[in-house]
Order: structure tokens, then C-alpha cells, then sequence
């Protein structure tokens, strides 16, 4: 339950809906505003309004309960209005990363067996390379520009965003109902389509607003991409606290605080890399006339935090969640300590584990399992997809994937992403400390390390560097700088010095396309004499 303060009234099991949620607010809000984006604001009422027209829109088109309605769009109120429709039909939303190709998209829209695709006029070239008789695809409406309608891509017509229609009532839809499809990255195979039922955006909604004390006078504004659901729930927090959110087109870190004073923003979220981003930017007057009082910032370095609010005031809260589950570890302003992802908000339940799901002591690294006390908070398994989904929810409990730590105190620690793990000379690395200790040297703005495979069949280190602005270093320096603060075992045997990092549409960095590029003719190789064990009396000097 949300407590006190927040508020919004925690609804019944049976209500845990979209529709339900909308027309709740349309009651309690009225004419108050709730969301703007692109100069368009719509009240509580015009958005349960909008929903129920932009259905009849669907209805009339064809799209009937449980269909896949897919969506290549960028910030902007056409996407939206089709999530929500679709949410207040029954039929499910499939939003899809605006940066994805041709290939890409055209597997999006197999794999979900979408048969409408709803994409802004700027994205439809990029279906010249995407072979659409593969898919279930009837129908595409085309959003902005109407230049492309009346087009044929693939035997599929293409036709402008209709106007919304008469409005329908809203569907009978369960709290298991699935609301939408959200697509991982997909770092070890084919993407997986997530399957997110009402309920788990309803426990995002609130759980999020619990954490961040998100009450109805807060004005919640984010630069994130709503094909993601760190953005998608920003909008069921603004819709569980009766409160207001504005979506920003884009992230801007020379405009970021000229954009939140414009928004009145009182909540903000980030992610990891883009902290670091708003720090190298000169100081302005703008980071202290804000209204900003606190933003979600899970990620972000301990030390880019504590800098972020000495600057601007701003304290940045971590916490866990994951598409397939919730928010379920969080910090809090007065948090006792810094760089831990936080304790388990109420309602879950985790385990840090061995391979056999055997629950480890405190302070022995292993997996994280989680687990929730209400119905349909979490995902509700990958579509299409049965073994994934049994091979991640066996035993009863979830599998992240991530490798963290428990501590005494009952904080979590993020330690690795599992699969990110280097096995070398019998150790094993953490990507992450690695990352850690290059990111601390004042020449390196950001790096990635992964594994590469050596001649001996096993793992080696490999590190992407990019150098601060003005800043310069020599690979052989860096590992100079290393060998005091890892294991002689951790330090990298390669380092690539790159203009920037491959990173999604969130910031998160790709690590699969370093992996993939591998050592290169201009990588640096740390000679063999420096990697010896010192312990065997070899060590570097």
C-alpha cells in the first residue's frame, strides 16, 4: 500500500487496471492537468477521454481484444494515445526502441505477431530493409508527416494517424491481462518480449511514487524514451498520485535545467551515464533556481552522485527493478550509505543464491532471485518463448542475472551483470570493480570492460576507454594506475581508446558490440612481461 502522504488510494485487487486507473483519476482530477509534452497538455479528463477515442479509432480499424499493436514513435502524444487505447480496448501495446533497423523491427513485429504498426513518418524508410511478409502486419498508420501514406511497404498499406473516434467503453480487462510487450536488449541472443500485465504497471505506478514521495502537487518530469518503461512508469506514478508529468522530446545536457525550470519539474529521472554528462557541462544558474527536490538516478556512480548534489542540490535516489519485475530495492535521502543499490521495498522478497538457487550468507556474492507478495507484479514471462520463461522463473523465484551482494545490514550491492563475469587464471573479475577503478582516473570519462578470448581458451580483459575533453594518456599509464588498486589478475591485458561508447537510446552501453569487435589492429596489448603473477615473482613494475 502507498503510504501516507503520497497521495492517491491504493485500489482494490480488482481494479489494478489501466482503464480502472484512468477513470479513477478522471473522477478525483477533473479539469486539473496531468500530463504535457510538445506544448500539448491534457487534464485527468481529457486523458481518460482520449484514451476511450483513440479505442474506437482501434475498435474501427479492426484491432480487436488481445491483438499486438506495435509502436515505432518517439516522445510525442500519438504514442501515448495509442498506449493508453490500446491499454483501455484490451489489446496490447508493443513499443519498439526508435533506434532499431530494418532487421530489428521486422523481427519486433514477427515475433509479437503485431497486426498494426503505428510509426511516425521519420522512422518508415527503415522498413525498406525489413522483409514485412514475414509478419502478421495489415495495417500501418503513420504519424506526423502524411507524405508516406498511401504508400505500400511490403503488400501493407500505409494510411495517416486517423483522427480519434467516437469513444468506447472501456474493456472488462483483468489485472493479468497483458497491457504491453517490452523488448530486452537481447545481449545473448533474439530479444525477449516481455510480457507486462495491468497489474505490474499499476505496482510500478505505486511503488515508484512510494519511493520517491510522489504526492499530488509534484510535477514529475523526464527526458527518457517512452519505449521504456523507466518512462512508461513515470506516467503510472503521475496517474496513481493524481499529480502532473511532462515528457521532454529528448536529453539534452546543455538544455537539461533550462528544460526542468520550464517544466516547474519537482521529480526528475536519470540514468548512470547521463550524471557524468550534466557534470562535464560548465556550472549555470540554472542547477540552483530549480524546484527540482529529488530524482531517480539508478546507476549513477557514488561519486557522481555526492558531486550532482553539492552542485545542484538534487539527491539522487539508486534502486533495482528490471522490465520483468518492479521496483523492489530503493535507497532513501537519509540512506546511511552510499554506493548500494538499497533494501527491499515492502511487498518482495529476494535471495542472493548459488548456481542452485541455494540462498547464500551475507556477504557472499550470488545471484539475485526475487520474488513478489501480489498478484501480477511482476512480468508474467516472455512471449513466445515458454523455455526462457520456465528457465527464469524456475523454483518460484525470478533470475536476474545480476550478481549483487547482501550485506549485513540487509543493503544489496550490485557486484555484475552474471554473464558480464571474466573467468581468468582461475579468478573471477567484476566487470563493474574494473570499470570502477579506470572511471576514477581523471583522464577516463567512460569506459567498458568485457571479455575477449586469449589463445589459451579462456578470458581475457579488455577495456573501451573515452578520454575526458582536453585529456590525454597512454594505455601503458593506465595500467600503471591499475596495478595498486586490482588484482594483478583484473588489470586489462587490452585497452581500445575510442571516441565514445556504443550505447542504446537509454545510455546504457552495449557491451555485446565491444565484445563483438573484439582486439583490433589498433588495440593496445599490455606486454606479456607485465602480467605475470607477482606473487610467483614476476611482478610489473
Amino acid at each position: 500500500m502507498i503510504e501516507a502522504g503520497v497521495g492517491a488510494i491504493p485500489l482494490p485487487p480488482h481494479e489494478r487496471t489501466l482503464p480502472a486507473m484512468l477513470q479513477r483519476q478522471a473522477q478525483r482530477g477533473g479539469a486539473q492537468p496531468l500530463l504535457t509534452i510538445h506544448d500539448l497538455s491534457w487534464s485527468h479528463r481529457d486523458t481518460a477521454d482520449a484514451a476511450a477515442r483513440r479505442a474506437g479509432a482501434l475498435h474501427a480499424a479492426g484491432v480487436a481484444r488481445g491483438d499486438r499493436v506495435a509502436l515505432l514513435c518517439s516522445n510525442r502524444i500519438e504514442f501515448l494515445e495509442t498506449f493508453l487505447g490500446c491499454g483501455w480496448l484490451g489489446a496490447v501495446s508493443v513499443p519498439i526502441n526508435t533506434a532499431s533497423m530494418g532487421p530489428q523491427i521486422e523481427y519486433y513485429l514477427a515475433n509479437s505477431g503485431a497486426r498494426l504498426l503505428v510509426i511516425e513518418a521519420g522512422f518508415v524508410a527503415r522498413l525498406a530493409t525489413a522483409d514485412l511478409t514475414r509478419t502478421a502486419l495489415q495495417a500501418i498508420w503513420v504519424v506526423g508527416d502524411a507524405a508516406g501514406a498511401g504508400s505500400v511497404v511490403g503488400a501493407v498499406h500505409c494510411i495517416a494517424w486517423p483522427l480519434a473516434a467516437q469513444r468506447v467503453e472501456a474493456a472488462d480487462v483483468n489485472p493479468g491481462d497483458p497491457l504491453a510487450i517490452l523488448y530486452t536488449s537481447g545481449t545473448t541472443g533474439p530479444a525477449k518480449g516481455v510480457i507486462c500485465p495491468h497489474a505490474q504497471y499499476y505496482w510500478w505506478g505505486v511503488n515508484s511514487a512510494r519511493v520517491l514521495g510522489v504526492h499530488e502537487r509534484d510535477v514529475l518530469c523526464t527526458t527518457l524514451p517512452l519505449f521504456h518503461i523507466n518512462a512508461l512508469n513515470t506516467f503510472a506514478q503521475a496517474i496513481v498520485a493524481g499529480c502532473r508529468v511532462v515528457f521532454v522530446p529528448r536529453f539534452s545536457a546543455s538544455g537539461f535545467w533550462a528544460a526542468m525550470q520550464a517544466a516547474e519539474a519537482t521529480v526528475v529521472y536519470l540514468l548512470g551515464a547521463m550524471v557524468p554528462i550534466l557534470l562535464a557541462q560548465p556550472a549555470g544558474e540554472g542547477e540552483r533556481t530549480h524546484r527540482v527536490r529529488v530524482g531517480l538516478g539508478p546507476g549513477v556512480p557514488a561519486a557522481a552522485s555526492a558531486a550532482f548534489q553539492a552542485r545542484t542540490g538534487v539527491a539522487l535516489l539508486e534502486g533495482y527493478g528490471s522490465t520483468e519485475t518492479n521496483f523492489t530495492i530503493a535507497t532513501a535521502p537519509d540512506s546511511p550509505c552510499a554506493g548500494v543499490m538499497g533494501w527491499l521495498v515492502p511487498g518482495f522478497h529476494a535471495r542472493v543464491a548459488d548456481e542452485n538457487d541455494v540462498e547464500l550468507p551475507a556477504g557472499e556474492a550470488g545471484e539475485l532471485l526475487l520474488r513478489a507478495d501480489e498478484p501480477f507484479a511482476f512480468a508474467s514471462g516472455y512471449f513466445g518463448m515458454p523455455d526462457k520463461t520456465v528457465e527464469a522463473w524456475r523454483n518460484l523465484w525470478f533470475h536476474t542475472g545480476d550478481r549483487v551482494v547482501r550485506d549485513a545490514d540487509g543493503a544489496f550491492r550490485f557486484i555484475d551483470r552474471i554473464k558480464d563475469a571474466i573467468r581468468r587464471r582461475g579468478e573471477n573479475i567484476s566487470s563493474y570493480e574494473v570499470e570502477q577503478v579506470l572511471q576514477s582516473h581523471p583522464a577516463v570519462a567512460s569506459v567498458a570492460v568485457y571479455p575477449v578470448r586469449s589463445e589459451l581458451a579462456e578470458d581475457e580483459v579488455m577495456a573501451a576507454l573515452v578520454l575526458a575533453d582536453g585529456q590525454r594518456v597512454e594505455p601503458a599509464a593506465l595500467v600503471r594506475f591499475c596495478e595498486s588498486r586490482l588484482p594483478y589478475f583484473a588489470i586489462p591485458r587490452y585497452i581500445d581508446l575510442l571516441a565514445d561508447l556504443p550505447r542504446t537510446e537509454n545510455g546504457k552501453v552495449q557491451k555485446y558490440k565491444l565484445r563483438e569487435r573484439g582486439v583490433t589492429a589498433s588495440t593496445w596489448e599490455r606486454p606479456a612481461s607485465q602480467a605475470a603473477n607477482p606473487r610467483a615473482g614476476g611482478a610489473p613494475r
